[in-house]
């Protein structure tokens, strides 16, 4: 019999709960009386090597590619010759060098000043042009600082044009002129200021041209706009605005594989980059295949740090290089031992104060006062080094000169060691989401009697140029982990930190920030790192979960094996829990990596009263592809609101991939 569609109206709420059960909701049990651990305040950092040009290119300010004419033993890499209603030539020059340091120079021969009808000869000009990096940056209402280095021959008496163009050269942004050249090297300076309605744009060159026949030659050629806190060779204002937000305790630098470089000749030569930018000759960055102008040097490095309130982590090179093939590592004993002295002289330049040989040359550079200094990091990845022995030797041999002569200095270990017991052992993960989230109690049963631990390099490998929201879920997973062990782990920092988004600007996938010569954006694993290291208390709570969903993962097949691993469940929701011991907050992470919601039962103890009203910050999207570019840079953002209802026993729904912290008050 056919029943009445009233009737089957009313079963489909029925039916629908029968195919769907609710979920049955994670209970969070969080013991506000019992703190389990204390958090280290430095437990987030930065990490940075010149990578992906993150330095040339993107941090350092420098608009200018190719500079000192080095890049290319051959052919003016990045720099054009400019012929409007003129004649000319280009060329490097050995034979005219700037100093020892610098030993090309750019030579311009112009044969032709001005040709044709008065139309043309009104615009007429020979000169070079520098295409910047992957452009020229222009802006309306700027300032912009030129300078470079030039001399003449006897047979030019003519005036020099410096301009910032389109490339095109059909719209002139500011231009400043030099009305006269020296026969001997001279560095001269200009000041371009682009108009009110100047377009915004990165199409666009330096020019430096003449209305004159005769020779020229050019070095040191550079372009600066505004720096952050007009630091003089400062650093771009937007990237260290995103790096100011999220509050990093600390920079460890120059940077991994940066530090070692591929031959011991192409290490971070941080003696070479001290002093006045004609002192600096730059070296090849062999590591990721580009040459370094050394602009941003040791004493650069330490500004950064001092600018956004960060403890410098100083990475020295100890003797194991990336040409592992060709170059065994340097041995312990007399073969070191200059470079334990070069450790100790960079130590000096940090920490002395003007009595010592390099305090006193970090005070001729233009910064009299020491720097603040805690940690020595020993080389970078000595895992890789198979001689036997070698890293116990090496490290022995600097952690003995270190200690006696800066015994308050903490050392940190790139790789086990028996011959001395460092102070920090540095662990490096790259990994994608799933195996971070299957790996989350990594450092939960670790002997805590031996070293302290940084993760000096970590990252969730999924996403390019940026990490997407899948591997921002990933990172956070692994994070709760590391806070809820902090009392072990004193540091940690992402890697890498920068990416140029340009073609070609990239030798590494999944980068943190991205960047081109206009804009920057951070990626959604970004703000999972502001959004850890700006909300967290200081002391861990004791808090455990039950009825957490599970869900199959196949582990990736390990190397030179033919043998699977069998699959194995890997949980999707993840926590931890601080106070802050002076306002008694709360903070709780939450994190649901699943594609569905997932209510949570939040069950306090141990806390007189909770306030009903709370703050939460939630980072969440609609697929784990979803993330920030350039063209979208805030598809993926933190979204702070207030919460109510929140009691001793709460229950919150958590949406689909998402990191949600709530901040639960005392009353």
């Amino acid at each position: 019999m056919k029943k009445p569609r009233c009737a089957l109206l009313s079963l489909l709420p029925v039916l629908a709960i029968a195919q769907n059960p609710p979920i049955a909701p994670v209970v969070l049990r969080v013991d506000a009386a019992k703190v389990t651990a204390h958090v280290s305040p430095a437990l987030y950092g930065l990490m940075t090597e010149e990578i992906n040009y993150s330095y040339d290119g993107g941090l350092y300010a420098e608009l200018v590619r190719n500079r000192t004419f080095q890049d290319s033993a051959d052919t003016p890499e990045h720099w054009s010759l400019v012929q409007d209603g003129g004649a000319g030539t280009i060329a490097l020059d050995r034979t005219q060098p700037l100093n020892d340091v610098l030993p090309v120079s750019f030579k311009l021969d112009v044969a032709t000043a001005a040709t044709g009808s008065s139309n043309v000869v009104s615009r007429a000009r020979v000169g070079i042009a520098n295409e910047g990096f992957w452009g020229v940056p222009v802006r309306p209402n700027t300032h912009y600082r030129a300078s470079f280095y030039a001399k003449a021959d006897k047979n030019f008496s003519g005036t020099l044009t410096v301009a910032l163009e389109s490339n095109d050269g059909a719209l002139i942004h500011a231009s400043a002129e030099v009305p006269r050249v020296s026969q001997s090297w001279h560095k001269y300076e200009v000041t371009l200021t682009t108009s009110k309605v100047a377009p915004t744009s990165a199409t666009n060159r330096l020019v430096i041209s003449t209305t004159s026949t005769g020779t020229i030659w050019f070095d040191l050629v550079s372009l600066f706009p505004s720096t952050w806190r007009n630091r003089h060779n400062g650093n771009r204002p937007d990237l260290m605005q995103l790096l100011a937000d999220m509050k990093p305790a600390f920079l460890r630098f120059p940077g991994g594989n940066y530090v070692q470089g591929h031959t011991v000749e192409t290490r971070f030569p941080w003696k070479k980059t001290l002093g006045d930018l004609a002192a600096r000759p730059g070296h090849l960055n062999d590591s990721w295949k580009y040459r370094s102008s050394d602009g941003m040097g040791l004493l650069e490095f330490l500004e950064w740090c001092e600018d956004l309130h960060m403890q410098p982590v100083l990475a020295v090179f100890a003797g194991l290089t990336l040409d592992r093939q060709n170059q065994k590592p340097i041995p312990a004993g007399p073969e070191l031992q200059p470079f334990v002295q070069e450790a100790l002289e960079e130590i000096e330049y940090v920490t002395g104060d003007t009595s010592t040989a390099w305090g006193k040359r970090r005070a001729q550079d233009g910064h009299h006062d020491p720097f603040p200094l805690t940690y020595v990091e020993i080389g970078n990845e000595d895992f890789f080094d198979r001689t036997p022995g070698s890293y116990d030797g090496r490290f022995a041999q600097f952690f003995d000169a270190i200690r006696e002569k800066y015994p308050a200095l903490k050392i940190i270990a790139t790789t086990k060691v028996t011959s001395r017991v460092p102070d920090v052992l540095d662990d490096h993960y790259y990994k994608s989401a799933k195996q971070f989230q299957a790996d989350v109690h990594h450092y939960d049963a670790y002997d805590r009697t031996g070293p302290k631990i940084m993760v000096g390099e970590w990252a969730t490998r999924e996403g390019v140029p940026t990490p997407n929201l899948g591997a921002a879920l990933g990172d956070a997973a692994w994070m709760t982990g590391m806070e809820r062990n902090s009392d072990l782990i004193v540091m940690s920092c992402y890697a890498p930190l920068f990416v140029n988004v340009n073609p070609g600007g990239m030798q590494w996938r999944t980068d943190l920030i991205g960047y081109d010569a206009l804009s920057s954006y951070g990626s959604p694993a970004y703000y999972v790192q502001k959004i850890f290291s700006l909300n967290h208390g200081d002391g861990v709570l004791a808090a455990a979960a039950e009825n957490i969903p599970m869900e199959t993962w196949q582990p990736p097949k390990p190397r030179n094996s033919e043998v699977a691993p069998p699959p194995q469940p890997v949980p999707t929701f993840f926590f931890n829990s601080t106070r802050d011991a002076k306002s008694g907050t709360i903070f709780l992470k939450l994190v649901n990596t699943a594609g569905t919601p997932l209510p949570v039962q939040v069950e306090l103890s141990g806390i007189a009263s909770v306030a009903p009203n709370g703050d939460a910050i939630m980072l969440s999207g609609a697929a784990l592809t979803d993330t920030n570019s350039i063209a979208d840079p805030m598809k993926i953002v933190p979204v702070e609101s207030k919460v109510t209802g929140l009691a001793a026993s709460f229950t919150r729904e958590l949406p689909p991939y998402s990191i949600t912290v709530l901040k639960v008050h005392p009353r």
